[in-house]
């Protein structure tokens, strides 16, 4: 990847995609490189133009957002995929996650966010919308309530630990770099603290991280 961040909006809004345009190519090395008013649209030209980064809106006609990503994952995982969308769903952003969509934002975000988003995506990480973690937590505490803090309790220091960079979205080979343990240590550690929470799926794991972040401190 180049110095500039290379990348497509995909909205049918035509207004909220030039207000995004402008504010994206304010930020230091993002360029837009081109726009689609809807899913058909969108997935030719980024087949074409092969970005960096695509911003889709879940809500597309012709072809949604997800078609349109797991496409794109699939013929080229190159291209990092940020949804913005106003559904707040948990099951859309489970589905999101699963697909491997790197970035899930609501259109309320702050440009800011947006901006911080497609940063963060270029490089591989993730990036979820402050407002929608917040909402996750909501969820993921009103099910967990108390037997959260009990499990826990349950953990070792390190696995605390390491549950933290979890919630930092810190990839496993990153927190084996900052624990100065090998990747495989880690992938035991996250395997320990799933059937000590007892938590099954693929992104439980970064759920339960993100409700109790604060417990981690």
């Amino acid at each position: 990847m180049g110095d500039e961040i290379r990348t497509v909006i995909a909205d049918d809004h035509p207004i909220f995609r030039r207000g995004l345009r402008q504010s994206v190519e304010e930020a230091d090395g993002i360029t837009v490189i081109g726009e689609a008013a809807d899913g058909k649209a969108a997935l030719e030209l980024i087949r074409e133009l092969s970005p960096d980064v695509a911003i889709l809106d879940i809500s597309m006609p012709v072809l949604d957002g997800f078609v349109v990503a797991r496409e794109i994952i699939k013929e080229n995982p190159q291209v990092q995929v940020v949804f913005l969308t106003a559904h707040t769903e948990e099951s859309l952003f489970d589905e999101a996650m699963a697909l491997g969509v790197k970035g899930y934002l609501l259109k309320e975000s702050s440009m800011g966010d947006i901006v911080s988003c497609v940063l963060a995506v270029a490089q591989g990480k993730h990036y979820t919308s402050p407002a929608l973690t917040s909402y996750l937590v909501t969820c993921a505490r009103r099910r967990s309530g108390s037997a959260a803090k009990q499990g826990l309790e349950d953990l070792t220091p390190t696995e605390r630990r390491v549950l933290k960079l979890i919630a930092e979205y810190k990839t496993s080979r990153e927190i084996a770099d900052e624990l100065f343990v090998s990747y495989h240590t880690i992938e035991t550690h996250r395997r320990n603290i799933c059937e000590k929470l007892d938590l099954h799926g693929s992104h439980a794991l970064m759920k339960f991280a993100l409700a109790n972040r604060s417990e981690l401190s």
